[in-house]
This record gives C-alpha cells, sequence and structure tokens, in this order.
C-alpha cells in the first residue's frame, strides 16, 4: 500500500507543528507545501521546519501549479480562524479531488454562521468526490465532540454545560499576545473594538454542533462579549509580566436556548496565572454526568495530534463538507497511519 500523501498548506505556528508531527509517523508523506511567507517561499521544507535534514519539498506560493503536478490525497490546511477570509483557499483544491481538513474554526460547524460558503463546499465535494472537514482541539473535540460522545451515555438531557480553564503562561507567546495578556483594561478594549483581539473562535460552532446532533431545535445562539482577566495579583510567563490590575487574559461565555431556557453553556477562560488548569464537562439529566480533565489538555499538541489523527477518518469519509459529529468516535493513529484507512 502506498503512503498517504500529503500536502502542507499553511506553515504559520500551527502549521510547523503539524508537519513536523506528520515527518514522525510511519505511512505518511508530504509531498508538498504552500506558503505565501517570502522568507519561506523557495526554500526546502526541512530548513522552515528546522528539522536539521533537508526534505526535498520546495515551499511555494504556487498553489495551482503545485496541485496540478503533486499527486496527493489529502491537504492539510492551517492559515485562518474564519471562513470568509479563507474559503478562496480551500474552494479550488476540491477539483484536484483531494481531501482537505483545516484548522478553521468556523469551519468546524459552518452551517450558522456560513451557510451559503457551507452549502458551496458541500456541492464541491460532491461533485468532484472529496471531503472537507474543520477541526482541532477546540473547536472540534473538548468542548463539542467530546460532549456528544458523552451524551451517549444518557437516557434524558436537560442542560448541558462546558468549561475550558487554561493558564496562558504555558502557551506560546502569540496566544498570550492574542489573548491581550500584559495590556490595561483601556487598551484590551480599544484591541477588541478593533478586532486586533478576537476572543475565541468557535463557541457558537460547537454549541450548534451539539444540537445538531442531539437533534435539538434551538431558539438562538448568544455569544457573549470577550471579557478581560484582571490580575489579582502579579503574574507572568516567560515572556510576559503582568502587574496587579492589568489584563491577564479573557473569558467569554456563550448559551444555546431552547424554549426560553439554555440548555447549552460554554464557558472559555485563558489568562496568565490561572490556579487550576481544566477541561468539565456536566450533562444534567438520567444519568447525569460530571467529568473533569485536570490539568486542562495542551491546546497546541492536542490540535496537531486531532489534525493527524483525522486523516485516516477524511479520507474514508463520504464526499461534501464533513463535521466531526458525521465521522466514527476519534481515535489515536499511533502506528503506521494506512493501517487506519
Amino acid at each position: 500500500m502506498e503512503k498517504i500523501r500529503v500536502v502542507c498548506y499553511g506553515l504559520g505556528a500551527v502549521g510547523t507543528r503539524i508537519a513536523r508531527f506528520m515527518l514522525e509517523k510511519e505511512g505518511i508523506q508530504i509531498v508538498g507545501a504552500i506558503d505565501i511567507a517570502k522568507e519561506k517561499v523557495g526554500k526546502d521544507l526541512g530548513a522552515v521546519l528546522e528539522v536539521g535534514k533537508k526534505l526535498g519539498v520546495i515551499v511555494t506560493d504556487d498553489v495551482e501549479s503545485l496541485m496540478s503536478k503533486a499527486r496527493c490525497d489529502v491537504v492539510v490546511h492551517a492559515t485562518g480562524s474564519y471562513l470568509k477570509d479563507i474559503y478562496q483557499q480551500i474552494a479550488p483544491l476540491a477539483r484536484y479531488g483531494v481531501n482537505v481538513v483545516s484548522t478553521c474554526e468556523e469551519l468546524s460547524y459552518p452551517y450558522l454562521s456560513e451557510p451559503e460558503l457551507a452549502k458551496k463546499l458541500d456541492a464541491l465535494g460532491m461533485k468532484y468526490a472529496m471531503t472537507f472537514l474543520g477541526t482541532g482541539i477546540n473547536p472540534g473535540f473538548l468542548m463539542d465532540t467530546l460532549v456528544i460522545t458523552l451524551t451517549g451515555a444518557c437516557q434524558r438531557i436537560d442542560k448541558i454545560r462546558v468549561e475550558r480553564v487554561m493558564n496562558a503562561a504555558t502557551r506560546r507567546v502569540p496566544f498570550q499576545k492574542k489573548i491581550g495578556a500584559g495590556l490595561s483594561t483601556k487598551e484590551f478594549r480599544e484591541k477588541i473594538d478593533s478586532k486586533k483581539i478576537t476572543g475565541h473562535v468557535g463557541l457558537e460552532q460547537s454549541i450548534g454542533m451539539i444540537a445538531a446532533a442531539l437533534r435539538w431545535d434551538l431558539d438562538k445562539i448568544e455569544v457573549g462579549s470577550v471579557e478581560p482577566v484582571v490580575a489579582t495579583r502579579d503574574v507572568e510567563s516567560e515572556a510576559i509580566k503582568v502587574k496587579k490590575g492589568q489584563t491577564a487574559g479573557l473569558r467569554q461565555t456563550a448559551q444555546g436556548m431552547m424554549k426560553r431556557k439554555q440548555v447549552i453553556t460554554l464557558d472559555f477562560q485563558a489568562y496568565i496565572g490561572a490556579e487550576e488548569e481544566y477541561d468539565a464537562i456536566s450533562i444534567d439529566g438520567v444519568p447525569s454526568i460530571h467529568q473533569k480533565i485536570s490539568p486542562c489538555v495542551h491546546g497546541d499538541l492536542a490540535t496537531v495530534a486531532v489534525i493527524v489523527n483525522s486523516i485516516p477518518k477524511i479520507v474514508n469519509a463520504p464526499p461534501g463538507l464533513a463535521t466531526m459529529k458525521d465521522l466514527p468516535v476519534p481515535s489515536a493513529a499511533v502506528e503506521d497511519m494506512r493501517k487506519y484507512l
């Protein structure tokens, strides 16, 4: 059996981690790499990934030229969070008959935020016999797929609450800056208003996916404003010092409403100095289920894992636009990836 041939599209912080992990996996071969950064284009992928050897794959910004020559099975895409921003990157890939798995948060369940683009992607997938999938650790697993899986043990479900609390000091520096760590509350508000800080992308998608799996007809989904978490003491990471009274990070909540009641609540918190990190899922029903992972699952490492472990799932999936609720139960592909096809 031939190796699974992959093109890496996007070599930023997450994309490079995904590519490095794929180099460790048996049964996968990276046959192409795409990025628009001038300092990366024309370089051997091994140099960009800093793995100490040449890989014989040259990074290009010419998508059409590469895709017309590279015989590949999957494109692993990691460039942006919003579907409208990355649609023109992934949609043209369909005509090459390759499957696309992306870190784009909105693509994890795009039917609510971008229904027309979702229809177009589904139609392209059907036309060219390929599959689109958006996934990651969150959205894509912790606050949706894992929740859906746990509901399988319930006879009745009254309401669901999911919390993710992260100590951002353990995350990469760009993430710490993205959540506003070290800013005054005034600066935080200004950056929120100018959209330089966006908060967590994916709460609406996670609620939509859970509701769809349970066949709940929600009245509406309310995504709360992004709020600063103000440090009550001096805290710091290796790169950022946060004084008492400054912004240590952010918090955002969202609710799924049905019959005027909150039936799904998501609470996302990421800030430097969190005394406890955890992922918690509470399902009130028969039986009630209360599950807690402490410390919380490491976002970067787990996103890489979910993306790569989804490759065999998407290769085997029916054509069209898929979400994690549509695929078989997620699992690690710890051996030769070809064994999981």
